[in-house]
């Protein structure tokens, strides 16, 4: 089994840029295509960012643009940079494959306000 744990949320304001972190157990990165998700109040988990074992990254309209995935396979961390923050981006934030295949942690939250 693999372990993620997310870090780097917090409080920032609108216009805001934080980076998160997701760090893996082991070696996985090389091996799965691993994405961002996030779960706000009351709303379905949504799938915001991808980037595959080659490096291709895909986002959700509501973040491309703004949003950057990338990883550090030597460090076994996947990074979520995000800029220009928007209160409608305030979730708790998690990672996991694409599709998800292990088990949801405890994820990051995430809010943007003034």
């Amino acid at each position: 089994q693999v372990q993620l744990v997310e870090s780097g949320g917090g409080l920032v304001q609108p216009g805001g840029s934080l980076r998160l972190s997701c760090a893996a157990s082991r070696r996985i990165f090389s091996f799965f295509t691993m994405g961002w998700y996030r779960q706000a109040p009351g709303k379905q988990r949504e799938l915001v960012a991808t980037i595959t074992t080659g490096g291709s990254t895909n986002y959700a309209d509501s973040v491309k643009g703004r949003f950057t995935i990338s990883r550090d396979n030597a460090k076994n961390t996947v990074y979520l940079q995000m800029n220009s923050l928007k209160p409608e981006d305030t979730a708790v934030y998690y990672c996991n494959s694409a599709p998800a295949l292990g088990s949801w942690g405890q994820g990051t939250q995430v809010t943007v306000s003034a």
